[in-house]
């Protein structure tokens, strides 16, 4: 059963015009480190919410520290995954909400877009675009040059795709693939999030591990059921080509070269020669996830 259990720190008792009409979601899990540096950047936002998982470390103290208040999750291992609780269940003040991981930050010019672009009232969500860090650079190149995700968006009309993967909470409790299903009109914001993703390898690996479990649990659902028509173009057209990369043989061979080669991967230098190499051992773990449950089903033997 999912449960809440909230610590408030109020910021304000009410709306200011000092800041903008936006309460900001960021999930997390022992995430102290980054939110030191994430949450100063949401200054500007109304109101902020940090959803955490039980975190063991400085997490909740942190988001306190500054301000932010602070929910706690459990997830019960199948759905709601965190975000989708978190719109469905939080007293949201405002109409408008804006989606941060612990390690993006917010730059202030895209801050001041997001206040004009809200008041404007052009659409009713928008897509922002990520600058990628890893070890230390910024990687331009490995397919990585543009990460559009629809993070703003007026909270009554949007919900992540509703995906269970009865992995019984390998996979991790936070929607991490799936897309917002938004009701209105898009539109896109000029200026975009720095993501300093990932401070260590293991940091990488540890992740990645568990979207390799939930990637293995929706491969049924990739390859048969229908995309949904309310993901936006663009993630209707990944979706179409997923279908036809995952009857691929050799997929992690074929992910390294379309990163490292056809994407100009070696561009990035040795960052983005272990990105991508990185790359391609997720895609290999995704499949031998997929292979294991096979095994798994048939009663622990191969079938060669």
């Amino acid at each position: 059963m999912t449960v809440l259990d909230q610590t408030r720190t109020t910021r304000r008792d009410a709306p200011t015009t000092a800041r903008a009409p936006v309460s900001v979601i960021v999930p997390v899990k022992n995430e102290a480190e980054n939110l030191r540096r994430c949450l100063p950047a949401l200054a500007w936002a109304d109101e902020v919410y940090v959803v955490d998982s039980r975190s063991t470390d400085e997490t909740a103290a942190v988001a306190a520290e500054h301000g932010a208040q602070v929910v706690q999750f459990a997830f019960n291992g199948v759905y709601p995954k965190k975000k989708n609780w978190a719109l469905d269940n939080l007293p949201f003040r405002n109409e408008w909400v804006l989606i941060v991981d612990a390690d993006e930050i917010v730059v202030p010019d895209l801050a001041r877009e997001i206040a004009a672009r809200i008041e404007a009232d052009e659409a009713e969500g928008y897509y922002l675009n990520s600058k990628y860090f890893f070890l230390g650079r910024r990687i331009k190149h490995c397919g990585y040059s543009e990460c559009w995700n629809l993070r703003l968006f007026k909270h009554k009309l949007g919900r992540y795709e509703r995906m269970p993967d009865h992995s019984g909470g390998r996979s991790g409790d936070n929607e991490a693939h799936e897309h917002v299903e938004l009701q209105g009109r898009v539109g896109r914001l000029t200026h975009e999030l720095d993501h300093h993703a990932y401070p260590t390898i293991a940091a990488w690996v540890e992740k990645h591990n568990r979207y390799a479990v939930w990637e293995a649990a929706q491969y049924e659902r990739f390859l048969s059921e229908p995309i949904p028509t309310t993901i936006g173009r663009g993630k209707r057209f990944k979706r179409m080509l997923k279908k036809v990369y995952l009857r691929l043989p050799m997929r992690p061979a074929v992910r390294f070269l379309y990163s490292y080669v056809a994407r100009l991967g070696f561009l990035d230098g040795k960052p983005g020669l272990v990105f991508c190499t990185l790359l391609s051992f997720y895609d290999f773990l995704s499949w031998a996830n997929v292979y294991e449950r096979k095994v798994t089903e048939q009663g622990g033997r191969s079938d060669r």
